[in-house]
């Protein structure tokens, strides 16, 4: 497995809005990871990873959406939706390529 941690540009128009009714962030289906286009053929696992409210409040809340995918040249990526970008100046790098394995 090769960890990254590097932002993925999703293509919009071939987002899956089919998760948004269960409260996750429309799936890229393809996007671009420095210079080449990928195709997200399985999504083969997700999760949410939650922290308490940061107001002190006992609630939870979700700060990433996980999603372990298999892509058309055979890749299984972990990619990730951060909720809550560190800044305002990170604000358009809200999904994450986390690791690869072939």
């Amino acid at each position: 497995m090769n960890f990254i941690s590097e932002p993925i540009e999703p293509v919009v128009a071939s987002m899956n809005t089919s998760r948004l009714a269960v409260g996750e962030p429309a799936v890229p289906v393809l996007f671009k990871w420095r210079g080449r286009e990928y195709t997200v053929v399985e999504v083969l696992e997700t999760r949410r990873q939650t922290s308490r409210c940061h107001s002190g409040s006992d609630e939870q809340y979700v700060r990433r959406h996980w999603f372990k995918v298999r892509t058309a040249d055979g890749s299984i990526m972990q990619i990730y939706f951060d909720r809550q970008p560190a800044s305002s100046r990170e604000a358009k790098k809200r999904w994450w390529l986390y690791s690869i394995s072939k």
